[in-house]
């Protein structure tokens, strides 16, 4: 399926969506696509889309078909080297602890931190892949 482009759409199921909302719009500064308390949070992160959906309510529906998982779910955020250690360094101003900072075998690097929900974040620098 090599017309696939990229994945436009990265899912997190989070029970306290009013928290999620503070810490991705709020700290982050991600617009927000759709709101809807106890169900959904639809933010915009530069071209992709972040989906955080209750899993209470995900995992009853019908339409689109019923999803939920839990526990520590990843993800990476992409940022451009010229603004990788600048953005290191707002993600520490804004009182967000950064849990793990790690130099790849490639020389690259990348820093961890965490959502309320726990779940692992990460910042890349583009060509972290190659």
């Amino acid at each position: 399926m090599k017309e696939i482009k990229r994945i436009k759409e990265t899912c997190l199921y989070i029970h306290d969506l009013e928290a999620a909302k503070d810490f991705y719009n709020g700290k982050m500064g991600f617009d927000i696509i759709h709101y809807l308390a106890d169900k959904h949070l639809f933010l915009r992160v530069g071209s992709s889309v972040l989906l955080c959906f209750n899993p209470e309510d995900s995992k009853t529906k019908t339409s689109p078909p019923a999803h939920f998982g839990g526990g520590n779910q990843h993800f990476a955020f992409e940022v451009t080297r010229e603004d990788y250690l600048q953005t290191k360094e707002k993600v520490k101003n804004l009182g967000i602890e950064v849990t793990e900072e790690v130099i790849w075998k490639s020389g690259q690097e990348s820093f961890y931190f965490s959502d309320p929900e726990n779940n692992v974040l990460e910042i890349v620098p583009e060509g972290i892949w190659g």
